[in-house]
């Protein structure tokens, strides 16, 4: 099983590999060495796979979540100068394997699959990663397709050609990379050709998306996969849990596990809001530093498990990641989101066309539109 990214990624990786070692299957997660010790502490099998990417390096996460160039820089700048180098690690690690699951960014797996004859399956986590012409993304570069939703299915088919031949140009090495291994060129591979033959598992609930006439043949959509331990499967910790039964459900203000490194001015705007409303609020902020004294009715903790949380919250603010979006829609508590970029502005769009959240634009994020879109 591989992937590579933020815990939105791993998780459900991680959720699917205890499942099937329930059921007696020698699993293991390939996935960059920042995970090793979650992964390992955790009891399951790890093997790293470059590039060797961490979300704690200055600068990336912005670079990653910019609205415009985020996913031309993830593509261009860190997985295709490292595609080699990914096949090898892969290579590697998946000597003896059976079956391999893979996440979309490890663009090694189509090509090691089939150059050595291994049935795998892509996982989709995210109706971003579909591109279906019949119920179309947001495309965070293109803010505007926000409102295009019910435009004609041809429109949305036009936009997906223009989208294919830019995407083209970003992934030259991986038709390079083919060519040096004998196999076959593929006319989409950035898009269409990206979906495994063998099965494709749609991880995310119908309730913001459904099948599609051009959704990827195999296609089974399996639902949320959950799964969100810290590294020693630890629960909340006791003054967690006491702060929120202190008092009435609090407002939980989150950035999830990425976009918590480029937080800009997020808890700070939260706090003011929250006390402006006079409500009870709790910071999840990661590493970041609260500078700020803070009233008995507000705390701030590094992590808590969303599953534990999320249930007893008055509402959740947070990113739009789709993992904390599953969470939030679990937990069945109404949600303000704030995307920043990638599939995020998508969800929220989805999220709030099913009537249980709100959003606003994370450039326009303050106080005063926190306070009155959460009364």
């Amino acid at each position: 099983m591989t992937t590579i990214g933020s815990l939105g990624d791993l998780h459900p990786m991680m959720a699917l590999a205890f499942e099937l070692k329930k059921r007696g299957h020698l699993t293991t997660i390939v996935t960059t060495e920042f995970y090793r010790s979650k992964i390992e502490e955790a009891g399951l099998r790890f093997r790293p796979i470059r590039p060797n990417m961490s979300p704690e390096e200055p600068g990336l996460l912005a670079k990653v979540m910019d609205l415009k160039k985020g996913p031309e820089f993830i593509i261009r700048e860190i997985f295709m100068p490292n595609l080699r180098d990914m096949y090898e690690d892969l290579k590697a690690a998946a000597a003896d394997a059976d079956f391999i699951v893979s996440g979309e960014l490890v663009f090694a797996t189509s090509i090691l699959a089939e150059q050595k004859n291994i049935r795998w399956a892509m996982a989709v986590l995210q109706p971003t990663s579909l591109m279906s012409s019949y119920d179309p993304s947001v495309i965070a570069p293109l803010p505007v397709t926000k409102y295009l939703h019910n435009a004609p299915v041809l429109f949305h088919k036009l936009l997906f050609k223009i989208g294919q031949l830019v995407g083209r140009s970003w992934v030259k090495p991986i038709a390079e990379l083919r060519a040096e291994l004998g196999l076959k060129e593929v006319d989409d591979p950035l898009f269409r050709d990206k979906f495994s033959p063998h099965l494709n598992l749609v991880m995310f609930s119908k309730l913001i998306g459904t099948p599609q006439p051009d959704w990827p043949r195999l296609s089974v959509q399996t639902g949320f996969a959950f799964y969100d331990r810290d590294a020693n499967g630890q629960s909340n910790p006791r003054d967690v849990d006491r702060f929120i039964d202190g008092g009435e459900p609090p407002i939980i203000f989150t950035l999830g596990s990425a976009a918590v490194r480029d937080a800009g001015d997020f808890y700070e705007e939260s706090i003011k809001a929250a006390i402006s409303m006079n409500k009870r609020a709790m910071l999840l902020v990661g590493d970041n530093l609260i500078k700020q004294k803070l009233p008995e009715s507000i705390a701030a903790f590094e992590y808590a498990p969303f599953s534990e949380i999320f249930p007893r919250a008055a509402c959740v603010v947070h990113q739009g990641g789709i993992g904390t979006t599953a969470q939030v829609l679990r937990a069945g508590v109404p949600q303000l989101v704030m995307p920043y970029g990638l599939d995020q502005p998508d969800n929220a769009a989805r999220v709030v066309r099913l009537g249980v959240a709100r959003s606003i634009p994370r450039k326009k994020y303050s106080a005063a539109l926190a306070e009155k879109a959460l009364t």
